[in-house]
């Protein structure tokens, strides 16, 4: 998956070949945010000026614009899956938070 970022906002890219131009979507968010480009430098353009009229209009209403992640996640595991990862985290010295989020970041950098 090909992707740009601005300012905490990450975007998944993608090539239309009947129209000849890349376009783009913000992941991660409720809103939709796309924008379009036929270069690389006006598709990075676009994506920006996206990103901060969407910032902005956030702003003007006195609102905090919505971001991507949190940094809390709720997961429902099965009770065998929580008390083995539970098992694992302790047998290697760590909170589960700790464990989980080392294995998350693992995955996701793969």
């Amino acid at each position: 998956m090909n992707t740009m970022s601005h300012k905490g906002y990450t975007a998944r890219i993608e090539f239309d070949e009947r129209d000849n131009i890349f376009i783009g979507r913000v992941l991660g968010l409720r809103t939709m945010i796309s924008f379009h480009g036929e270069t690389v430098a006006k598709l990075r353009s676009e994506f920006e000026k996206a990103v901060n009229d969407f910032v902005r209009e956030y702003k003007e209403k006195g609102l905090k614009p919505e971001k991507p992640a949190s940094g809390k996640l709720l997961l429902r595991v099965p009770p065998e899956v929580h008390g083995a990862a539970l098992v694992a985290a302790q047998a290697a010295g760590k909170s589960l938070n700790q464990w989980a989020t080392e294995l998350l970041q693992e995955a996701v950098h793969h």
